[in-house]
């Protein structure tokens, strides 16, 4: 596995139970996970550990939310996602861990502008072509550079007034595909290295803890105040990563 200091692993661990937290509860706070391991690790190597674990938060958002998606959205945004996935792979295979590292920090601080821009406005509802492919296409480039499309993703849904349950169900099934379409990408490039595939083996059960634990709070907690601590976390997390 990577060599690593005690506190670092400690950081990882919590890294993986947000990550199983986001992917079953609260949408969006994932995105401090991709902070901690892109401070922890290099760049382009934290970019392949934290897809895997994604994967395996994957797997419980598909199990709880499977039934709640609206396929004719995820055909709509397809051809543009696609698109972003290879401008991505792109970006990811030429970039050094220097430039992956913050161009991860300004994209998170652009995801976390947008989100808090669209708060402060009214919530009209936006549909058509261009608005498909404008989200999915920037979706799919920060989902393949960052792991961070869900904010994205988010924003998209909110513009089309996607009610929760659709939400969270045809999220499910968007990352779940993307994600496993992004692993022949990642091992092209020769990112996912038997070390950090021993990595996220140690690191998966935090996920699974993080995915039960969303389950069994789903609804249960202050969504608004947990939302303005990962907004929080998040910018700090990313200054340090611009910086």
């Amino acid at each position: 596995m990577l060599s690593l200091e005690v506190w670092e692993w400690a950081l990882l661990a919590v890294a993986a139970v947000i990550a199983g937290l986001g992917k079953t509860a609260i949408p969006g706070s994932s995105t401090l996970s991709v902070v901690i391991l892109a401070s922890v690790l290099p760049a382009r190597t934290s970019t392949a550990a934290m897809l895997l674990l994604f994967i395996v938060g994957d797997i419980f958002a598909l199990i709880t939310y499977r039934r709640h998606a609206h396929w004719p959205t995820l055909l709509r945004l397809a051809p543009a996602v696609i698109a972003g996935l290879l401008l991505g792979f792109a970006f990811l295979a030429l970039g050094s861990d220097a430039v992956v590292r913050r161009t991860i920090a300004i994209i998170l601080l652009a995801m976390i502008a947008i989100t808090l821009w669209r708060r402060r406005r009214s919530a009209t509802q936006a549909s058509g072509p261009l608005v498909a492919a404008s989200y999915g296409t920037l979706a799919g480039f920060t989902t393949m550079v960052a792991n961070s499309g869900g904010p994205v993703m988010s924003m998209y849904f909110l513009a089309t007034r996607t009610s929760i349950k659709v939400f969270l169900g045809t999220s499910a099934w968007f990352f779940a595909i993307v994600n496993v379409m992004k692993l022949p990408f990642l091992a092209g490039i020769g990112l996912l290295t038997p070390e950090v595939l021993l990595t996220d083996l140690a690191l998966a059960p935090g996920v699974v803890v993080g995915a039960l634990i969303g389950i069994r709070l789903v609804g249960r907690m202050p969504q608004q105040v947990f939302d303005r601590l990962v907004i929080i976390l998040t910018i700090i997390g990313s200054l340090y990563l611009l910086f």
